[in-house]
């Protein structure tokens, strides 16, 4: 099993923290964003992580095991990031994360050891992270529905708590067969639709077309680092190296 960390981006609402590199090597308790995620993988049993890097590029060499170039960073999506590395994922089940999380290693064990051809982690406790991050955490959260251990519905907006049973959190995983039924997705769009695809609407077509996606609960134990506020929110939480208790301290 390998991973692959989609560190493309810029990360833009970072403000001038991404002027000189991308947001993944931000640093929140004493370690960049990717080193958590890379050390996350290790310790959850995978050693060979590989990394889609667009902006800055050069910056991400030395980091995982090989740095799959997105030239066209600045012009596509999650998704075009993620057919970057159509060929690892031809070829063995991987463990595909976004690069502005940082997660517990048990987040990424309990969809490891998922028999699933696609499969996501989501976040049973999420309202409280949201509520700490947002005023209204009903006006940024999605629809999540899941029943009996698979997905059902999301990406929808709602304002209706009963349609959230959870909070997806930018971690998959794909089979070869899982990334077959994936690519199948794509036939029906042309180049410039696949461009702009986001996951969470990846997911949803999924769905449409059938395709089983399992899911994995967590109970807290992450953190998404979407903005400045976002990182002073942690850092406040994890500073001093105080260790307080705290639902989603993801450190080990």
């Amino acid at each position: 099993m390998k991973g692959i960390i989609l560190a493309a981006g810029r990360g833009s609402r970072m403000g001038v923290l991404t002027d000189e590199h991308p947001k993944c090597l931000t640093r929140l308790a004493g370690r960049t964003l990717l080193e958590w995620q890379i050390e996350a993988m290790h310790k959850a049993g995978i050693e060979d992580v590989l990394i889609v890097g667009g902006y800055r590029r050069s910056c991400l060499e030395g980091f995982g095991s090989k740095v799959i170039a997105n030239p066209r960073w600045d012009e596509t999506n999650m998704v075009a990031s993620l057919m970057c590395a159509s060929e690892v994922l031809e070829q063995e089940t991987c463990i595909v994360s976004y690069s502005d999380i940082v997660y517990h290693p048990d987040a990424v064990t309990r969809l490891a050891v998922l028999d699933a051809e696609v499969a996501i982690s989501y976040d049973t406790r999420w309202r409280e992270l949201w509520e700490a991050r947002f005023d209204d955490p009903l006006g940024d959260a999605e629809t999540f529905r899941e029943h009996n251990g698979c997905l059902t519905e999301i990406g929808g907006k709602t304002e209706d708590i009963t349609d959230i049973h959870g909070q997806y959190m930018g971690l998959l995983k794909f089979s070869p067969a899982g990334w077959n039924k994936t690519t199948g997705v794509f036939a029906s769009h042309d180049d410039s639709a696949i461009d702009q695809l986001d996951m969470t609407t990846l997911l949803q077509k999924l769905l449409s077309d059938g395709v089983m996606v399992q899911v994995a609960g967590v109970e807290g134990r992450w953190c998404e680092v979407d903005t400045e506020q976002d990182l002073g929110l942690y850092v406040a939480r994890t500073g001093s190296g105080k260790r307080e208790t705290w639902s989603h301290d993801w450190r080990w």
